[in-house]
């Protein structure tokens, strides 16, 4: 810690450009939250640095992952931090900007013996959970079942191309996971294209989305779905800004749809991503149906 910011002066110096936007009140608010960021990767781990400069202090993380280079595209790390925990590196960034704060990590990630303590000890809680695999599906279930019982809110993200879907989970004690569109039969036994399916609102998801998710069901696609940067971080942002209005005690709306490539696009090719979107659309359907088909025969 530089000698020139005294330990207890710290906070008030870290957050004092914050004020006018956040009030005393909410900065207060912030500064004694628990956030749990389940899952450090593309989705969760651009949230950490937004909350602990906004002036969140006590974390908890829950990731299984090691960094890979494939991830640097997008995620917040370097090359020497390859081959390290996702949740481990992203508690050095938060003392790296406020010592004084806390961050507990869970190496296992979200489980069915953890989640119920971990949430229990939260008060908002940032799913940033990868999907691609059914074990991932397996732990946002566990992570959503136990927030909507305990009555925890949670901020979901999904980046989709050059896309950023948010959605805001208000549970209350005693409510259904995922507001109802998902069961815990589907996430056991449907593929992770049609859990997405049900997950994601077929308006929210962009053009390029649809077009790459069915090379990948039809399987001609070379590798595996891409993920851009600044999607991720649109995230980041948007999860930071829902956390200080749940400080604040203000609404917070379910749906934050927010697209770099749309707001960079000419008006010419926005319309003719528009045009071509039902199309692409109905043949995903079309192909998650004839997925379903393979595997119900």
């Amino acid at each position: 810690m530089s000698a020139t910011v005294a330990p207890t002066d710290l906070y008030a110096e870290l957050t004092t450009r914050n004020r006018g936007f956040v009030s005393a009140a909410a900065q207060q608010r912030l500064g004694t939250m628990t956030v749990l960021v389940a899952g450090c990767g593309s989705t969760g781990g651009a949230a950490v640095e937004p909350l602990v400069r906004v002036g969140v202090r006590r974390f908890l993380l829950a990731e299984p992952g090691d960094f890979e280079v494939s991830n640097l595209n997008r995620q917040s790390a370097f090359l020497h931090e390859v081959g390290l925990n996702k949740g481990i590196v992203a508690a050095g960034r938060i003392r790296a900007v406020d010592p004084q704060a806390t961050a507990s990590v869970q190496t296992e990630g979200i489980t069915a013996d953890n989640v119920r303590a971990v949430v229990g000890a939260a008060d908002v809680v940032i799913d940033g959970i990868d999907v691609t695999e059914r074990a991932g599906w397996v732990a946002k279930w566990h992570l959503h079942e136990a927030a909507a019982r305990l009555g925890r809110p949670v901020v979901s993200g999904w980046d989709m191309a050059g896309t950023q879907y948010v959605r805001y989970y208000a549970y209350r004690p005693g409510s259904v996971p995922f507001d109802g569109a998902l069961t815990r039969a589907q996430v056991e036994t449907a593929s992770t294209w049609e859990l997405m399916r049900r997950a994601v609102p077929m308006r929210m998801v962009p053009v390029e989305m649809l077009q790459a998710a069915r090379a990948l069901v039809t399987g001609t696609a070379d590798e595996g779905l891409a993920q851009l940067v600044y999607a991720s971080m649109l995230f980041g942002a948007v999860a930071c800004r829902i956390v200080v209005a749940i400080a604040e005690g203000s609404r917070v709306r379910r749906h934050t749809l927010l697209s770099v490539d749309n707001a960079v696009r000419p008006r010419r090719e926005r319309l003719s991503a528009s045009v071509r979107k039902p199309v692409q659309a109905a043949l995903a359907l079309r192909d998650l149906a004839m997925l379903r088909a393979r595997a119900d025969g």
